[in-house]
């Protein structure tokens, strides 16, 4: 399995405080892999800091890489959307595509229809983005990230304010990357769609690695209870992994 993300001993320290510590991780082709943790475990910064968009201290191959390379390798959709300019809605697509100088017209704009195509932006395409929704902005956004091709997917929080329809047709886009030897982590709230379309869970707990495998490894009793601070229910259905919460430990 090819590697596209080898984190060793990363930390974050922000305002003297260690937000991220020790952290060892390692995501390879074919993975779909769910950052999962409560508000403040550390989740945004900890892909930051894999970028090299925040100082961080171990080793994180995406920052060894050049800018140039790096650009190629991995594209990231930040939990922050704001679309300052009323640009198109297929020009601000195909921003995705600086990441390839030189690259040939035509491939350019396959690659532009390809990601326009994945997140059903058709009938927006000629629309100004600034007069877009939330969701629709953030569908918009998934579809620059998807036009710069590259191999790895970091998306912070990518279905947060999305319909239930959109949610689920994301994390099935996710998933069919990592299924064509893509790889995607994502940070996510909704521990259900996490369950039923992760191949594999990673779990922080103030800022550290507190669970890592499958669903079923990741989603138990103790974890939930201690990372979270709740009870859950989780099964196996007719249609897969089913996850349910049902109460606070308090």
């Amino acid at each position: 399995m090819s590697i596209l993300l080898d984190l060793s001993g990363l930390s974050v320290r922000r305002n003297g405080r260690a937000v991220i510590e020790g952290v060892d991780l390692r995501i390879g082709a074919g993975e779909f892999v769910g950052l999962l943790g409560p508000n403040g475990a550390g989740k945004t910064t900890l892909l930051r800091g894999a970028l090299g968009l925040l100082p961080a201290t171990g080793h994180s191959s995406l920052v060894a890489m050049g800018q140039a390379l790096r650009a190629r390798a991995v594209a990231f959709m930040p939990q922050g959307r704001d679309i300052a300019w009323p640009m198109p809605v297929e020009a601000l697509v195909a921003l995705g595509r600086i990441a390839h100088p030189g690259a040939a017209g035509d491939a350019d704009r396959a690659a532009i229809e390809r990601a326009i195509a994945a997140l059903q932006l058709e009938p927006l395409r000629h629309r100004p983005a600034t007069r877009l929704s939330g969701g629709e902005q953030a569908r918009v956004l998934i579809a620059r990230a998807l036009a710069q091709e590259t191999p790895l997917l970091l998306a912070d929080e990518p279905i947060a304010g999305l319909d239930p329809a959109a949610q689920i047709q994301v994390m099935r886009l996710f998933a069919g990357l990592a299924g064509q030897g893509g790889a995607v982590l994502a940070s996510l709230h909704d521990l259900g769609l996490a369950a039923r379309h992760c191949t594999r869970l990673v779990m922080l707990h103030q800022g550290r690695i507190a669970a890592d495998g499958s669903p079923e490894q990741v989603l138990t009793a103790d974890n939930l209870a201690c990372v979270f601070g709740i009870r859950a229910h989780l099964s196996q259905g007719a249609d897969g992994l089913l996850f349910q919460p049902l109460d606070t430990m308090t």
